[in-house]
């Protein structure tokens, strides 16, 4: 009789462990399943996370905060006065922006050029006529078949212009750019420009760029700017993004008709490919590349760029 309540009260007991045993696993998150195995019942993360609960960060070697058009280290003489003595990226610097100069950073051992511009800066020419702008010009190659010209380099875009309208936003990274015959347009036309639109967030990046949307814009006739030209989405890239851009402009045969050519412009942007051939090719005498930053209509644009090469082929 008093083994019979031993054994009563032990298997009790044992009853009563397993009992608050599992109670507890159930507690703390986890799952006795008929497998007998155990496993932790982790949350599934939001299949909606809001990209803008986390404050953009602000980059190493950006412009923040309020800034007057002009500043005396923007004061420049010419186009091409206050350039640096050995800058790293290649090109000659056409400057016209009186807010700041051509300066350089070092950012993990990388040197990137600064190209900062801001509305209404232009201090070179004539008010109310040209956009501010600091680019830089590369040596034009001419119209024969296989001829050539071709820039690669890296960018990170920190911010460009904004007006509120769609026509009137958006800063250029780079642009290719060659005259023609028979009269029409720009005595120095713009071909294809490379535009950057601003991308914002939400949450606590309601106000902030946190990415953009790069465009071609491409004439649709020679001498072709203003309603003459059209605007394509190529793609969209993080804001400080380090991204790869190539760019080639010339003219080859046509593989259609041995007696014709084709003028084209071609660029490779973060590793993906968009080809382009310019209308009208005969008429083109010469293709040429300028990068930087230009156009900003309303507010401040601030591009980089590291790692630039240029060569150009004639036949």
């Amino acid at each position: 009789m008093k083994k019979s309540k031993f054994s009563f009260k032990l298997i009790y007991t044992l009853v009563l462990i397993v009992f608050v045993i599992f109670s507890s696993c159930t507690r703390d998150g986890l799952e006795l399943y008929s497998e007998d195995s155990l496993i932790f019942d982790i949350p599934d993360p939001d299949p909606n996370p809001d990209p803008g609960s986390n404050t953009v960060v602000i980059a190493e070697d950006e412009d923040t905060g309020s800034y007057t058009t002009c500043n005396p280290d923007g004061e420049n003489a010419t186009r091409t006065s206050d350039d640096l003595p050995n800058p790293v990226n290649v090109g000659t610097i056409d400057d016209r922006t009186c807010y700041a100069n051509y300066k350089e950073s070092i950012i993990d051992n990388l040197t990137w050029g600064i190209y900062n511009i801001t509305a209404d800066s232009n201090n070179q020419d004539a008010p109310n006529t040209l956009q501010p702008r600091m680019e830089r010009s590369l040596p034009i190659a001419n119209p024969n078949v296989g001829s050539y010209v071709k820039f690669t380099g890296n960018f990170r875009i920190l911010e460009v212009a904004d007006t509120g309208s769609f026509g009137t936003s958006g800063s250029y990274i780079a642009q290719a750019k060659g005259q023609h015959t028979g009269g029409g347009g720009s005595p120095d036309p713009a071909i294809c420009l490379y535009r950057a639109h601003p991308v914002y967030g939400t949450g606590v990046n309601a106000d902030k760029q946190v990415a953009f949307d790069i465009y071609a814009e491409r004439i649709l006739e020679r001498g072709g700017s203003g309603s003459g030209r059209e605007v394509v989405f190529l793609k969209q890239v993080n804001k400080n993004e380090i991204t790869s851009f190539v760019m080639e402009v010339g003219f080859k045969e046509d593989p259609n008709d041995s007696s014709k050519k084709i003028h084209y412009c071609n660029a490779i942007i973060g590793g993906e490919a968009f080809n382009w051939n310019i209308p009208d090719p005969d008429r083109g005498t010469q293709s040429k590349i300028r990068y930087g930053a230009y156009r900003v209509r309303e507010g401040r644009a601030q591009i980089r760029w590291a790692n630039t090469t240029h060569v150009r082929i004639n036949k």
